[in-house]
């Protein structure tokens, strides 16, 4: 067993900061964290077997893993892996409902279906992974095809930063669509990671 750590969060790459800043505000210093690569994002089909690989690989290393992944278009696939290897995740189908809060997200949904999704992440990587990973920058002509049921684009903000409500607000105008801004802070990941730490510190050694 990793003798600095007790649980291992294995998490999305768009996750990692502020996945550490809550480690670090917080001095979980049981919580060890690894990631799978963001632009995961737009391929989900690679996500069920590269968590199963990193389970398999970390197991003997530490008392408890814990996956931060959402379902993220995975269909359930991610789910059965999961059950398979007796591992469990924080709840929610994307990071944008665990972000928002499943009460608030699923009220905002539900009022308005047609809004597209920001969070910090996906604001300051928007070129590499909406323009460029969806080719729209050599193919504008696709926008319709990917945007045009949309009419909004919803920032959902982690942290206050004026360069950020910028960027993101230059997205919106870029993809055609209306701004809006929430700032949601860490929302259920923050309970998710918090309810977990204490649950480590109560059995450091895994003993329930």
């Amino acid at each position: 067993m990793d003798q600095a750590h007790s649980t291992l969060l294995i998490a999305c790459g768009a996750l990692a900061r502020e996945i550490l800043a809550l480690i670090e505000t917080h001095g979980w210093s049981q919580m060890a964290v690894t990631c799978l690569p963001a632009k995961f994002h737009n391929m989900p089909a690679k996500i069920p077997e590269a968590v199963r690989g990193k389970i398999r690989e970390n197991r003997d290393r530490y008392d408890r893993i814990l996956v931060v992944y959402g379902d993220c278009g995975t269909g359930g696939l991610l789910d059965a892996v999961l059950e398979e290897e007796g591992v469990e995740r924080i709840p929610g189908p994307h990071c944008y409902q665990f972000y928002t809060g499943t009460a608030d997200f699923e009220a905002l949904a539900d009022a308005d279906p047609t809004c597209f999704f920001l969070t910090d992440y996906l604001v300051r990587h928007f070129d590499r992974l909406i323009i460029e990973g969806l080719a729209l920058d050599r193919h504008p002509e696709l926008r319709d095809d990917y945007f045009g049921n949309y009419t909004k684009l919803v920032y959902l903000a982690q942290i206050e930063e004026p360069e950020l409500y910028r960027q993101a607000e230059a997205a919106a105008a870029r993809l055609g669509l209306a701004f809006e801004y929430r700032l949601t802070g860490y929302g259920e990941l923050a309970s998710f990671m918090a309810d977990n730490a204490n649950a480590g510190a109560e059995h450091p050694s895994g003993e329930s």
